[in-house]
């Protein structure tokens, strides 16, 4: 990105997210987005409407990423501005509002230069690699001019490790103080197929960054790695999935288990339906005490990692 910034210039800051369904209606046209326009089966769609209608009749994803980029948006303005203003934005790659929406839409207001953050924290082909992809197609066939750049290292931005550290704090107080000592937390990230990884996709070493960095902030505790949610793709995928390592949770001599859903920065589907209501049953079902940390969606520690990642790249940039 060009350093040549002019007085008084507005700076775009695009947050990207996977998007999610904003009723029940909108089921059946996201997963054709979804599945790359391909008709799902009416027994996916309704499998899929039963989920979202247990947790409320939509994804709060959307909602979660624009509260995100209010907040981020009144942060950035109160603590890294000078001569320059920021303005935030909210792109989705499978629902609306559409990264084209986002950057047509900062391309109205006249911003000519912009930094981009995933919000998935752990890079990977299917998310920070797709977005990068979609808003590189849309400034090519538009010819905008606009320079969007891609911030990275979210996985181990120190407030981001201290804002989850928060989260896991807090939600171990939920279970009674002599029963901790039987508590185990078990990571949670969406899995992936291997051939991604085995391609060199990074996502499982960033995984275990920020891993490293969180377990120095938090009290000893034993604790595993397991994956969700995996896909309709053949072949092998990351593992173990979250209801493997339940049952090694009880055959190691746990009776309780705190799911942290390490993976994902935002509350959707994938954490309310897959870990609070069917791994939650599942552990309850092998007599386990289960609880779930909070996702950071808009918490303050959170939103003070996303300025930070903006402050430090606008600065270096101002200094190129």
């Amino acid at each position: 990105m060009s350093s040549e910034l002019a007085d008084g210039e507005k700076i775009g800051v695009l947050l990207l997210a996977f998007g999610g369904p904003d009723s029940l209606d909108a089921v059946e046209p996201f997963m054709e987005k979804l599945m790359k326009g391909r008709k799902p089966t009416p027994e996916i769609i309704a499998r899929a409407k039963e989920k979202y209608r247990q947790i409320g009749g939509k994804s709060p994803l959307p909602e979660v990423t624009k509260r995100q980029a209010r907040a981020l948006e009144v942060k950035l303005n109160d603590a890294c501005a000078s001569s320059w203003s920021f303005k935030t934005y909210v792109g989705m790659r499978y629902w609306h509002p559409f990264i084209e929406e986002a950057i047509q839409q900062m391309v109205s207001d006249g911003i000519t230069k912009a930094f981009a953050i995933s919000m998935s924290p752990h890079s990977s082909k299917i998310s920070t690699g797709a977005y990068i992809e979609e808003i590189e197609r849309v400034i090519a066939d538009k010819k905008y001019n606009i320079e969007i750049e891609m911030l990275s290292g979210m996985h181990k931005n120190p407030l981001f490790i201290e804002a989850v550290a928060e989260k896991i704090n807090s939600a171990l107080e939920r279970f009674p103080a002599d029963k901790r000592k039987h508590v185990c937390l078990i990571f949670s990230a969406h899995s992936l197929p291997m051939s991604y990884i085995e391609s060199g996709d990074p996502y499982v070493g960033e995984i275990k960054e920020t891993l490293d960095e969180l377990l120095k902030k938090i009290d000893s505790m034993p604790w595993y790695l397991a994956y969700q949610s995996k896909g309709n793709i053949p072949g092998k995928w990351l593992g173990p999935m979250v209801d493997e390592v339940l049952r090694k949770a009880v055959q190691d001599g746990f009776t309780g288990v705190l799911l942290v859903p390490i993976g994902f920065a935002s509350d959707h589907v994938e954490t309310l339906w897959d870990l609070d209501i069917l791994h939650k049953k599942q552990a309850e079902d092998l007599g386990l005490i289960c609880e779930r940390s909070d996702a950071l969606n808009d918490s303050p520690k959170f939103i003070e990692a996303l300025a930070s990642m903006v402050c430090s790249n606008f600065l270096a940039l101002l200094e190129r």
